[in-house]
């Protein structure tokens, strides 16, 4: 028997405890929802919607509980925690509005002697594969749509977060849904990758790294079947030099230091224009010195700690070579007691005289720490910004409207900003190119990952 046990950052003790599923559980799991899946299907779209509404009625119901288990399973500060019961029920109310138009028939000119139209059939059995980042917030994305489609889902959690896959399965079961149209379990990466081999699965959707993404593709090969997959990304800003300084620098750096830069859409990479770069930095700077390292279950702190020490030591690492190659390091990271090495608590940093030979610039950090570059000029801000592996999002900063959306159409991301920068809107899609994936979730063109076109062209006798 094998069991997972999930180490909280709030103090290094074992929150929870599971046990991974075996060979008879991933076998009963996959021929359930293959089963119920079939009946599910012919289920009308309004009792679709009713379920999923009553299910989200039920799992915001819980919202102080979800709150404070995720701030002891991946460390979020407790007065941000709650955020994420808000952004799962905003992404799965949108999507559930979506879902009649997404789903329609498209229906064709009228030519004589035929009837000609194209229906959204659902793929099958879904299986979601979740980070422990935003657990909540990046599952729903599939899960909802997925199951207003007409398709079974089956969650894998992170080994991080595993009772978010509970607590959604909860809230399921109190909504009446029918047993077996939603089912989570705990595996190992081996069984895991089983799964996605299984025949009885026709949708991957990932959540994770590149490496990870490489390896549900060699998983999936051959399969024909398709897959969302969500990867890393280095998403950059640029300040241009006709903003209003105070509302830039909060908008940016909130969206470089929330959830201690544990996003995919975090900012990492910022580009300022040379006019007001140094007043730029003197505000960033004294932004970040009053973040409050600490314990995230205390209402006062609001930077908690990264997820696990190794993940602090990366970013040290990073932090540290760029220093070594010259960058300036503008915050004491002595003036933060708990942030020493090996240990989960980082103290925030901003860099400064850094370039892109750095891996400061140009790798994922995932830590509460910003590269900052002045540009002389629009022109070089879009190539700095395009100079990437990555293209997840990006965001421009500018009270030029028209000039920001000029820039934004040269960017080469996902999603492009301005003036906000690290939040998912329900009804636009969510999708990135590069080695930030490929596929796309939320929006109508969202259920088109969880569907498949089919044509009917019916010849009158």
């Amino acid at each position: 028997m094998a069991i997972q046990k999930t180490i909280s950052p709030v103090d290094g003790s074992v929150y929870v405890e599971r046990e991974l599923a075996g060979a008879d559980l991933i076998e009963k799991t996959l021929a359930r929802a293959r089963a119920v899946q079939r009946a599910w299907r012919e289920v009308s779209l309004d009792e679709r919607s009713r379920l999923c509404s009553a299910m989200v009625d039920a799992f915001v119901a819980r919202r102080d509980q979800l709150a404070q288990e995720l701030t002891w399973q991946m460390g979020r500060p407790i007065s941000a925690a709650g955020a994420e019961i808000g952004g799962f029920e905003e992404r799965a109310r949108g999507m559930i509005t979506l879902a009649e138009e997404a789903l329609a028939p498209i229906r064709l000119a009228d030519k004589p002697g035929f009837t000609r139209y194209i229906t959204r059939e659902p793929l099958g059995v879904a299986f979601v594969v979740a980070p422990w980042n935003f657990p909540y917030m990046t599952a729903v994305n599939a899960i909802v749509p997925a199951i207003m489609a007409g398709n079974a889902v089956i969650l894998k959690p992170s080994a991080q977060t595993p009772l978010s896959a509970e607590r959604i399965q909860e809230a399921f079961d109190q909504a009446g849904m029918p047993e077996g149209l939603f089912q989570y379990l705990h595996l190992s990466h081996e069984d895991a990758g089983a799964v996605m081999r299984n025949s009885r699965v026709d949708y991957v959707s990932f959540t994770g790294s590149v490496t990870g993404g490489e390896t549900v593709e060699r998983h999936l090969a051959g399969r024909f079947i398709p897959a969302g997959l969500e990867l890393g990304g280095k998403d950059p800003a640029y300040i241009r030099g006709d903003v209003d300084l105070e509302e830039a620098v909060a908008g940016v750096m909130d969206g470089a230091f929330f959830n201690a830069g544990q996003s995919c859409c975090a900012i990492e990479r910022l580009y300022v224009h040379e006019s007001i770069f140094d007043a730029f930095v003197e505000q960033a700077v004294a932004w970040v010195k009053e973040l409050a390292l600490g314990d995230p279950t205390d209402s006062q702190t609001t930077l908690g700690p990264v997820v696990r020490p190794q993940a602090a030591d990366l970013a040290r690492s990073q932090i540290d070579e760029a220093v070594a190659a010259g960058a300036r390091a503008w915050i004491d990271a002595g003036d933060y007691p708990l942030s020493t090495p090996g240990s989960a608590y980082l103290a925030p940093q901003v860099l400064t005289q850094v370039d892109h030979s750095m891996r400061i610039m140009n790798e994922e950090s995932f830590g509460p720490v910003i590269g900052i570059m002045a540009v002389a000029s629009d022109e070089e801000a879009v190539n700095l910004m395009n100079d990437s592996d990555f293209g997840l999002t990006a965001a421009v900063f500018t009270q030029d409207i028209e000039a920001g959306e000029a820039i934004a159409r040269r960017l080469e991301a996902g999603t492009v900003f301005t003036n906000r920068c690290d939040y998912l809107d329900p009804e636009l899609a969510w999708t990135g190119i590069k080695q930030s994936g490929r596929g796309c979730s939320l929006s109508r063109i969202g259920y088109e990952m969880l569907t498949r076109p089919k044509s009917f062209h019916l010849k009158h006798a």
